[in-house]
């Protein structure tokens, strides 16, 4: 897979090489910055915050205090992304947004900070039943005690909405900390989706580890970096590089802003563990929303005292919960997520999107007011 990389670098390097002089395309300054980079360049004041889970990571969470004028502290916010970037990538879109002037938290749940260990470097075997269990109520109590704050909101998207029905359904006291749980593009039940990567996840787990070997599943590269500022940047092939997004996570190309193609590819995917693509594939496989299958009674046994993986019950998460949704997701299937709709107990707000797909969540060029303006008022409403 690296050789084929290379071989495609080298490839575009030469076809690109014979550009008339002058003519090198815009780079968008923010392809090359991190998050902190990105929200001070809008103006924002950013913390970066290191917490230390129970099994002995850190992770890196990023925090807006106040808005651009605006110094209070009210109104805390806290976010999921895979990439923290995928939060703050779209601010010129969203500047008359009033979310983008509440404090907020970004904390990543697929990103890089999951390859840093405390004491040793480990097999990247992570799975987001591990980031319910440990990551983010590592984060959500480090959050309650650092801003003396009883509750605080929770935005996840995709991922970050399966750790949020995980922990708060298994967790009842992180539940309690919980004011009210926004989730975009759920993904839970993968019953129907169409994207190729669940298709990919359902293939035998000895193809997946010899095609993706046994740690990273699409990590951020170099060559990556380069593809999105040498090429993604360019008219002609600014197409190919979008319709890789949509190939993923479905259709809707007038809702993207093109010319910040390079910033989205540059940050985008973040990567993820090949054995959380496995668990992906399980739950595709076995329609089940459940624990990771270790693969023998044994190990599952050892693992969760039980020879078979426990199962998600979502009708013992309580917490408030608004849930938004796109027709023409592939991740996140209309009747996969209708399915979810009757197993949520507290279900407060749902609207659906007949034209969005999976990232119009956050990069839609209608996002503001098509559902950023609805968490902001329920924000209020729920004060």
């Amino acid at each position: 897979m690296q050789i084929l990389g290379l071989v495609v670098c080298l490839f575009l390097s030469v076809l690109l090489s014979g550009r008339p002089t002058g003519s090198i395309p815009h780079v968008d300054p923010e392809a090359n910055m991190n998050v902190t980079e990105m929200i001070r360049y809008w103006g924002y004041p950013s913390e970066e915050h290191m917490i230390q889970t129970e099994d002995g990571y850190i992770l890196g969470v990023h925090r807006i205090p106040h808005g651009r004028k605006n110094h209070s502290h009210k109104g805390m916010v806290f976010s999921v992304a895979r990439s923290p970037v995928n939060w703050v990538s779209n601010v010129a879109n969203s500047r008359r947004c009033k979310l983008r002037d509440n404090s907020s938290f970004v904390l990543p749940c697929m990103g890089p900070w999951k390859w840093v260990h405390t004491t040793f470097k480990v097999p990247l075997i992570f799975f987001f039943d591990e980031m319910a269990k440990y990551d983010l109520p590592a984060s959500i109590y480090y959050i309650v005690n650092k801003t003396g704050q009883e509750q605080v909101y929770y935005v996840g998207h995709s991922q970050g909405t399966t750790i949020g029905f995980i922990a708060f359904s298994q967790i009842p006291e992180l539940a309690k900390k919980i004011k009210m749980f926004f989730a975009l593009a759920p993904v839970v039940f993968l019953n129907f989706a169409l994207s190729p990567v669940i298709k990919i996840s359902k293939w035998p787990e000895v193809i997946i580890e010899d095609l993706f070997g046994h740690k990273q599943f699409f990590p951020q590269s170099a060559k990556l970096k380069w593809l999105s500022t040498h090429v993604c940047n360019r008219v002609v092939l600014k197409k190919l590089c979008t319709n890789v997004f949509f190939l993923i996570c479905g259709f809707n190309e007038k809702n993207l802003n093109e010319s910040r193609v390079n910033v989205y590819t540059s940050h985008s995917p973040a990567g993820t563990s090949v054995q959380n693509l496995r668990h992906w594939g399980q739950i595709a496989k076995h329609h089940m929303f459940q624990a990771f299958d270790w693969g023998s009674k044994a190990k599952n046994y050892f693992h969760y005292n039980q020879t078979c993986p426990p199962v998600y019950d979502l009708k013992d998460m309580l917490v408030p919960t608004a849930l938004w949704s796109g027709d023409h997701d592939w991740l996140a299937d209309p009747s996969d997520v209708n399915i979810l709709l009757t197993q949520i107990p507290n279900l407060v707000y749902h609207k659906r999107l007949p034209d969005w797909e999976h990232l119009d969540f956050l990069w839609g060029l209608d996002a503001p007011w098509r559902m950023y303006n609805e968490i902001v008022n329920l924000l209020r409403k729920y004060q």
